[in-house]
């Protein structure tokens, strides 16, 4: 029996895409699959349409190591709104509350002390968690309001940028799962004045360089200026991909000899020198450093696969 035959390129790697505003995370990725034809595609950690930023798109087997880069932390430029608070903690939605901005400096220092470190987050109604299969924003838009537990969130870093009048510009590092609505909102109602965000541009993920974003328009205008010259696009677009490993290059390496590398790319686990003590690692073959996939050293220090890369024909 003959394999169905895939849609698109077997093109694989890490697409830094500077989302634009108004877009879905999903709108986007379509589009940036599309551009590539690309026959798998994924993005890691989705942006609000009103978010602008870095959004890493997986593409072909890059997929397979997504996850590692939503475990990741993030870095976020934003601008909130101060005397009003909205249902969605941002401008998309509808203002619920009007108040006076009657704080002083100091007590927005002493606020914004308050969430730098380790601290608890009740995330928002309007947020992609799963309740019973479902988004919790689809309850929201139907004014079902959902118990949600707090959840631990890291704020390695909280830089206070302006303020000026009913603005408040803030540079917030943080751990994955951090809602930045959810901290302004938070923050307007320490300051008593209530607060939502209206700018909100992701600076960074993880390791990724900030000058590798590319965005839409210049990716159309590469695919477009490849048909004009009648070359394959992907001579253009392709030297724009990150290896697909990039979401994993956090975790240790373990290189394997050709003749070991075979056993563990049949699934096998694999005997090999310096190896750390336990934990994922990220796996290499031959002088090259070919990356093969994903591993877990076992008890007995053998090196476990885990996520395989699939080696397409050429």
């Amino acid at each position: 029996m003959s394999r169905p035959r895939r849609r698109g390129r077997d093109v694989h790697g890490v697409l830094l895409l500077d989302k634009p505003q108004g877009a879905s995370s999903n709108d986007v990725l379509q589009k940036v699959k599309r551009i590539y034809n690309a026959n798998k595609a994924g993005h890691t950690g989705a942006l609000d349409p009103l978010a602008t930023g870095m959004l890493p798109i997986c593409l072909g087997e890059a997929t397979k190591f997504s996850q590692y880069l939503l475990d990741s932390d993030k870095r976020y430029r934003v601008i909130a709104r101060l005397g009003q608070r909205t249902d969605t903690s941002d401008a998309d939605g509808s203002v619920v509350q009007e108040r006076p901005v009657a704080f002083t400096q100091a007590a927005l220092d002493t606020a914004l002390e308050s969430f730098r470190g380790d601290t608890l987050q009740v995330p928002s109604m309007f947020s992609a968690l799963k309740h019973q299969g479902r988004p919790l924003y689809e309850y929201a838009r139907q004014g079902i309001e959902v118990a949600r537990e707090a959840r631990p969130i890291t704020v390695y870093e909280l830089q206070f940028i302006r303020w000026q009048d009913n603005e408040l510009e803030l540079e917030i590092h943080c751990s994955k799962g951090t809602y930045i609505r959810t901290i302004i909102d938070d923050l307007g109602e320490k300051l008593g004045c209530g607060a939502h965000v209206i700018m909100l541009r992701r600076l960074q993920v993880a390791r990724y360089p900030i000058e590798s974003m590319v965005t839409l328009e210049q990716l159309n205008a590469l695919l477009e200026s490849a048909n004009e010259a009648g070359t394959p696009p992907g001579e253009q677009l392709d030297p724009l991909l990150l290896p697909m490993d990039s979401p994993a290059s956090a975790f240790p390496e373990v290189n394997l000899l050709s003749v070991v590398a075979a056993y563990f790319k049949q699934g096998q686990p694999v005997q090999a020198a310096k190896v750390p003590a336990g934990g994922l690692v990220r796996v290499t073959e031959g002088d090259e450093r070919k990356f093969i996939g994903m591993a877990e050293i076992d008890d007995e220090g053998r090196v476990a696969p885990r996520r395989l890369v699939v080696e397409y024909p050429a």
